[in-house]
């Protein structure tokens, strides 16, 4: 057999091609020009709410609107600075403890009365006493929170008030007959008519803030007769409210 005749049988009997394995590679990441528009704006229409919740948490007005001071005076639950208590004309220092009351008022409210007094930088008393009655006196409180004492000396005034007239809703070994607000004597004032537990005796107290002061203004007689009860009563925080006035003046001019 020639050579020529080999090689053409060796033309019908080709080897199969072997199959070419191409390596693996992830599909390539789209380019910054290409990324889906609707997951940007998703991310800008959440970052707007966000910013419109926060906006209406702060500006939204709390709940409240009834009669009580802390309903309407929501400043109280944000505490002062330092810096804005100092702004504010505060009170540096007390008067003496029988300075504050005129003799008039006291000669009307407790004649011949006996005078005895305490007092520091931060708290002076006065009682008048009637030299024929163990039942008639009249007693003037005066609490001061200095600022050489404290940074905020106005709020802690206004939590001492307020612990008072809570203390006054649940006093031990006292009937309170009026328990009410009351306007036009510094800051904020309430005026209280109670009757001593076991005591023939009835007393009207008044008790004001004044920036950073408090004080109290208690008088008392002997308790009336059920049929006069009212008339007395209303003499009797009468009493009460006008030396507190003279107080409030003595605190503002000392």
């Amino acid at each position: 057999m020639t050579r020529r005749g080999s090689e053409e049988r060796d033309v019908g009997l080709q080897r199969p091609v072997e199959p070419f394995h191409r390596p693996y590679a992830g599909p390539e990441p789209p380019s910054p020009a290409r990324r889906p528009r609707r997951l940007l704006a998703v991310l800008v229409a959440a970052a707007a709410f966000a910013a419109a919740a926060v906006a209406v948490f702060l500006v939204a007005p709390g709940k409240g609107g009834g009669t009580d001071r802390a309903a309407v005076t929501p400043s109280r639950s944000t505490p002062q600075t330092a810096s804005s208590e100092a702004a504010q004309q505060i009170v540096r220092a007390l008067p003496p403890p029988c300075g504050t009351v005129s003799d008039g008022t006291v000669a009307k409210a407790v004649p011949k009365a006996a005078k005895r007094q305490s007092a520091n930088s931060t708290l002076t008393t006065c009682t008048y006493s009637s030299t024929g009655s163990a039942f008639r006196w009249l007693r003037v409180e005066a609490r001061l929170y200095a600022p050489a004492n404290t940074a905020t000396p106005v709020r802690d005034a206004e939590g001492y008030y307020d612990a008072q007239w809570a203390q006054a809703h649940d006093a031990p070994l006292t009937r309170t007959i009026a328990l009410e607000r009351e306007g036009g004597v510094g800051d904020e004032a309430y005026r209280w008519f109670k009757a001593d537990e076991g005591q023939p005796t009835v007393v009207g107290q008044v008790t004001a803030r004044v920036r950073n002061a408090v004080f109290t203004v208690s008088y008392s007689e002997e308790a009336p007769a059920r049929a006069k009860q009212a008339e007395r009563e209303h003499a009797i925080l009468a009493t009460a409210t006008s030396a507190a006035r003279e107080v409030l003046t003595a605190l503002n001019d000392f």
